[in-house]
């Protein structure tokens, strides 16, 4: 039991990014009770100096300003402390694990949702896990990657769920969204391959990228259920669009791909016992014979347990004036910064998503009247 006689003073945080996930995060460790948001770095010069309330759209000031200055954000730790690390790693992961080093080494817990690789982390790559696993144990820190999905989605909740049936048969989790309003162009046309042509080969679904990005959850699941996973398998399907539609990323050309559907498989037994499955559309239009939301909105995430019983629970988050992405990226945002504390007292290590507990929300908002 905590002696009431001590004083604890809130845990410093730096977020690292302004992005979908790094706007969330900080107003997520602005509500905490237990974190104090101590700066915010970013890498555009137009950024340099401006509020961080104003960035995240917290709707009130911060107190911080944000800064390019990496040595002085982390200096605010004092050696100590956390960095919620939501800088891009999709296209630049060595220099996201770089980043990632630097403040683990520096003795900062770091929660991210950037390197896919890491998602899993005792199956990731040696040349990747041991640089920073070292790192965890030179500045006696922890580091836990996760997000949506992959991510809770894919992890804990089904875990979870499994725990409510009897007889399994299959897991399958879904992401199901439009993307006409999520908010990174550049990975919606070049990586997911919206509005590309349909010979165009998007590198999402380029064989073996699904497997490295969501594999890792398949295994996840199957630890959880204490099955072994006899192989991965890939499935990806893809439409066109019937008509020229213009969103707000721009205009997506008739003819050009529309719709992408994919699935990682994990086989035990010759069959698909574990699935993660996407379904991306550009706008609501097309692929009609796709799985949709349950309510026929923007975007959820389900998981369906085939079995007795047959569960399915759909998760529909929203954010930012009620955007469904937007909402997705706040819920994998509030499950890393949640986690700090419980980091801040663990041993120094690399956690997944089956380690560190979800953290029952400890800052109840109480509107006054």
């Amino acid at each position: 039991m905590a002696n009431s006689n001590v004083f604890y003073s809130p845990i410093p945080v730096v977020v690292w990014g302004t992005g979908n996930v790094g706007r969330a995060a900080i107003r997520a460790v602005a509500a905490h009770p237990g974190l104090e948001l101590t700066a915010v770095i970013v890498s555009s010069e137009a950024k340099d100096g401006r509020a961080a309330g104003e960035l995240a759209g917290a709707g009130r000031d911060l107190a911080v300003t944000a800064t390019r200055d990496v040595d002085a954000a982390l200096a605010t730790l004092d050696g100590a402390g956390a960095v919620v690390y939501a800088a891009n790693g999709e296209l630049r992961p060595d220099d996201a694990v770089a980043d990632i080093i630097r403040a683990l080494t520096a003795g900062a817990v770091v929660v991210s949702s950037s390197v896919y690789a890491l998602y899993d982390h005792r199956n990731a790559p040696p040349e990747v896990r041991d640089p920073v696993a070292k790192a965890c144990r030179d500045g006696r820190a922890s580091l836990f990657v996760s997000g949506i999905d992959p991510g809770w989605g894919n992890d804990l909740l089904p875990a979870l769920v499994s725990g409510l049936g009897s007889e399994i048969d299959q897991i399958r989790c879904q992401e199901i969204f439009d993307y006409s309003t999520y908010d990174a162009e550049d990975s919606v046309r070049y990586i997911v391959g919206m509005g590309q042509p349909m010979d165009y080969d998007p590198p999402m679904v380029m064989p073996g990228v699904p497997s490295m990005v969501w594999g890792g959850q398949i295994r996840l699941i199957a630890r959880a259920l204490g099955v072994e996973i006899d192989e991965l398998r890939e499935v990806v399907d893809r439409q066109p669009l019937t008509a020229t539609v213009t969103t707000a990323l721009g205009e997506f050309a008739d003819g050009t791909q529309g719709a992408l559907r994919f699935e990682v498989q994990g086989i035990v037994d010759g069959e698909p016992l574990i699935v993660v499955e996407h379904v991306t559309r550009i706008t609501a239009d097309v692929a009609h014979d796709w799985p949709m939301p349950a309510d026929g909105g923007d975007g959820a995430h389900r998981v369906i347990v085939e079995g007795r019983p047959r569960i399915e629970i759909n998760v529909e988050a929203t954010d930012e004036g009620g955007n469904r992405s937007a909402g997705g990226n706040a819920t994998a945002a509030n499950r890393l910064v949640n986690a700090i504390p419980w980091l801040r007292d663990t041993d120094p290590d690399l956690y997944d998503g089956l380690d560190v507990p979800l953290t029952p929300s400890t800052y109840l908002h109480r509107r006054k009247k």
